[in-house]
């Protein structure tokens, strides 16, 4: 699949020009030190985290100019997102303050089976992001905007801003940047119920040049469970990538399925995996890789998360990355990243 040229920036253009614009609420996160329940934690540590930021820090990670755009309150939580994000290499320039509107925040609770979330967004200032946003320059100036489904999901506004980025654009031949849409589904966020998630996330979807989706998640929102059928559902998206956890993944591109087995990871944490394969995916796609090393950069990346509590971990080098995408399929099967 080509890329289209971005058209050149103005010269007095203050705004950033990435390969990749992310589009999403960050907030702060406050985590236990240990896989103890967070009611019996005495103290708790802060990073951040949200599913766009993720994409763009991964991205930034592996040698790609990633911008994120989105709206963070004038509060100490928002100085902190914006330090750790220039930090890890991503272009905030974009993004908007509201002095009225907090940063959302959300704590991490481990469980036995698994870690919980409990969010504290309601009202935030990025949950006023509105389709006015989509006017940036940025957004037209880059190769790929990047968005998720919980950004749907986050407030009214938000939809409409992600319709307007989606469901708005005149066709996918005319020029401008490719749209990446992850479907990211969380339940727990949808105020309308399973009905309107299913809805709202199938007409996103297919309006996207790239989407992203968990066989599981398909199965939940759309009955649908098989990778073909969950492909032919979300026709007429150019390429569909379903993931399926420790089992590997199937891209649907140009009429023809690739699937790459998962690498044999050992699982600290599942929280940010989804994002790290995305950014690796996206990787693959800026730089020019056929479908088969887009998929296996997607697993590297993911692999990385998941050894990691934290949602946004430390990509890979690329040396061992080119060295595991120039494997024959039998010697990356038997691949256990370090």
């Amino acid at each position: 699949m080509a890329l289209p040229s971005p058209p050149p920036p103005a010269a007095d253009s203050q705004e950033p020009v990435a390969d990749v614009v992310c589009v999403g609420e960050t907030m702060a996160v406050l985590s236990p030190p240990d896989a103890r329940p967070l009611a019996e934690q005495p103290s708790l540590s802060m990073a951040i985290g949200g599913a766009e930021s993720n994409v763009a820090c991964g991205l930034a990670g592996l040698g790609h100019r990633a911008a994120w755009l989105s709206r963070l309150g004038d509060d100490p939580f928002a100085r902190r997102i914006l330090a750790e994000l220039t930090a890890r290499g991503v272009d905030v320039s974009a993004v908007e303050t509201d002095p009225e509107r907090p940063t959302g925040v959300y704590f991490k609770d481990p469980g036995p089976e698994r870690t919980r979330t409990h969010y504290y967004r309601g009202g935030s200032a990025a949950s006023r992001m509105g389709p006015e946003l989509a006017r940036k320059p940025a957004l037209r100036r880059a190769r790929i905007v990047h968005l998720s489904g919980v950004a749907a999901a986050v407030s009214d506004s938000c939809a409409r801003l992600l319709e307007a980025l989606l469901l708005g654009r005149e066709g996918r031949a005319t020029r401008g940047p490719l749209v990446s849409f992850d479907v990211n589904h969380r339940p727990a966020l949808w105020r309308g119920g399973d009905a309107d998630a299913a809805r709202s996330l199938l007409a996103l979807a297919r309006a996207a040049d790239i989407v992203f989706v968990g066989r599981d998640e398909a199965e939940e929102l759309w009955g649908t469970g098989r990778p073909d059928d969950i492909a032919a559902l979300l026709a007429p998206a150019p390429v569909v990538v379903v993931k399926d956890a420790e089992h590997g993944a199937t891209s649907y591109a140009d009429g023809v399925r690739t699937f790459v087995p998962s690498l044999p990871t050992k699982v600290v944490e599942p929280v940010g995996a989804g994002d790290a394969f995305a950014a690796g995916y996206l990787a693959g796609v800026l730089e020019d890789r056929d479908e088969r090393s887009r998929l296996r950069l997607g697993h590297l990346a993911a692999a990385a998360a998941l050894r990691t509590r934290d949602d946004v971990p430390v990509m890979p080098p690329r040396t061992e990355t080119d060295l595991c995408l120039a494997l024959d399929d039998d010697a990356w099967a038997a691949t256990a990243p370090s």
